[in-house]
């Protein structure tokens, strides 16, 4: 009778240190998501001079600081050039690449007004010039030039329809550089209709690569603000926009991989808000990311993958684990829309791959196959199926919270049941959870107890392992030597280990 007692107690106990392990990883993925949010920039677009050969007949400055009448000057040269205006609106664009004139410029009385009046009038060529001035100034550190640039706003909107895909590309990343420049030039922007131009520039341009990738980048500004999310997340999603984005991801063999980039973050920006994830959902991002992703892979592993290719391997992955971590489960217990298992695959290629270069993409990897893992036993089966558990014992040595997130994978299979256990074993986690108790992470240590204590009460075979890899003085010298938490533990699986095997000698 006691000892019946003590099974249901032992067995209570088990079930009740399951659910906790289970709560932790929500925890823990709930700190992981809003990280990501908080480290999320806003950053300014830089444009590389394209047509630099075609300046050099224009005078060079000579680097000295400029002088406000040198500004006024020039503008007046600009606003009385006749024929030569575009020729001093290139003077003055090469003025302005130098921050330290903005501020000169925008105090200079009728600056804007000439600037606007040259982008609004009908020389093609000096709306080209005057953008790229506009688009100078976008860049610049100083707070208020964004404001004083507002003049210029309904006109950029209106170039989006514009059958010159350079000035309509120009004017996108003059409005994406001028977003982050205070809640003025956003609301400003807002009610000016940003959204609705940014959708309409890409279904009229969706041909056009460039536009689309500078409509990607736009558009992730937009998305990246909280203090305007709740107003701009809306009309996103109510835009149309979505579908397009989709659409992008892949990227095109002749124009490469910038469209795909930008459109994948700006999925990856409206995911880490707090959106409906059903909509996404129903345009089958998922599916998307997923598939690419296996097609990324399948390049990564022969060598054929082409260069930054990391820098779209990372916002699809953050697209993916985001939707996954929303744990929208079938029946059969696979997430919506991830219908292949080489995904798993791909990621253990990803982690493997960028682990010396980019050592925080294989973090990433490691993320999602947690987020694929939690909750399937489907593809806690395909890890053992693909024999994938030894790829992620490699990983174990390396820090940085690669190895704490592959413990977490290691978890969520044994959390599974006895069988999963005994093929972990059989793939030679034991003596991999030797080496990592004796870490000096605590984090590390902590994890790899968890696992050892759903390993050990999982499966009898697990227990038998310890007295031949010398894992119960490891666990005696935790028990008195570490922190609280990691005692406990240590003394429960001690516990558990002595019920099934009392005639062991622990000491040996």
């Amino acid at each position: 009778m006691w000892r019946l007692k003590a099974v249901r107690h032992r067995a209570s106990r088990s079930a009740k240190d399951l659910e906790e392990f289970k709560h932790k990883r929500r925890e823990h993925e709930k700190a992981l998501r809003q990280a990501r949010r908080d480290r999320q920039l806003i950053s300014k677009r830089v444009l590389l001079n394209e047509d630099e050969e075609q300046e050099k007949d224009v005078m060079e400055t000579d680097g000295a600081p400029v002088s406000p009448d040198q500004i006024r000057e020039m503008i007046r040269s600009v606003q009385y050039g006749g024929e030569e205006r575009d020729t001093h609106l290139a003077m003055l664009r090469k003025t302005l690449r130098d921050p330290q004139t903005h501020l000169i410029f925008t105090k200079v009385e009728n600056s804007m007004y000439v600037l606007v009046g040259q982008l609004s009038g009908h020389n093609a060529q000096c709306q080209l010039q005057a953008a790229h001035c506009l688009q100078e100034l976008s860049q610049s550190p100083h707070l208020g030039v964004g404001q004083a640039c507002l003049a210029a706003t309904p006109y950029l909107l209106t170039y989006l329809s514009s059958p010159s895909t350079k000035l309509t590309e120009l004017c996108l990343y003059i409005l994406g550089n001028l977003w982050p420049d205070g809640a003025l030039v956003r609301e400003k922007l807002l009610a000016q209709g940003i959204v609705t131009a940014l959708a309409n520039c890409i279904q009229n341009q969706r041909f056009n690569l460039a536009v689309v990738e500078a409509v990607g980048f736009t558009l992730s500004q937009l998305l990246q603000e909280k203090d305007v999310a709740d107003k701009v997340i809306p009309l996103v999603m109510a835009s149309g926009l979505v579908p397009h984005l989709i659409s992008f991801l892949t990227p095109d063999p002749e124009f490469g991989l910038g469209p795909a980039i930008e459109c994948a973050w700006c999925l990856h920006y409206l995911m880490s808000c707090d959106v409906d994830t059903s909509a996404l959902l129903n345009h089958g991002v998922i599916s998307h990311c997923s598939n690419l992703l296996i097609t990324l892979g399948g390049a990564t592993a022969k060598g054929s993958a082409e260069e930054g290719l990391e820098l779209l391997i990372w916002p699809l992955l953050r697209c993916l684990g985001n939707l996954l971590a929303t744990e929208v489960y079938e029946g059969a217990g696979c997430p919506v829309g991830v219908e292949d298992a080489r995904l798993l695959v791909a990621l253990c290629v990803f982690s493997q791959a960028y682990l010396s270069s980019h050592s925080a993409l294989t973090r990433e990897s490691l993320w999602v196959l947690n987020n694929l893992t939690a909750d399937s036993p489907v593809f806690c089966s395909a890890m053992l199926f693909f024999n994938l558990v030894p790829h992620l014992l490699q990983l174990l040595p390396f820090s940085k919270g690669i190895n704490s997130m592959v413990l977490r994978i290691l978890g969520n299979i044994a959390c599974k049941g006895a069988e999963y256990c005994v093929q972990l074993t059989y793939a030679g986690l034991l003596p991999a959870l030797s080496a990592t108790l004796r870490m000096a992470d605590p984090d590390v240590v902590t994890l790899s107890l968890e696992v050892l204590h759903l390993l050990s009460t999982c499966s009898p075979q697990v227990a038998e392992e310890f007295g031949r890899l010398n894992i119960v003085p490891l666990l005696e010298a935790i028990k008195y030597y570490n922190e609280k938490e990691q005692c406990v533990r240590a003394s429960y699986i001690l516990d558990c280990y002595f019920h099934k095997h009392p005639m062991v000698d622990h000491q040996s």
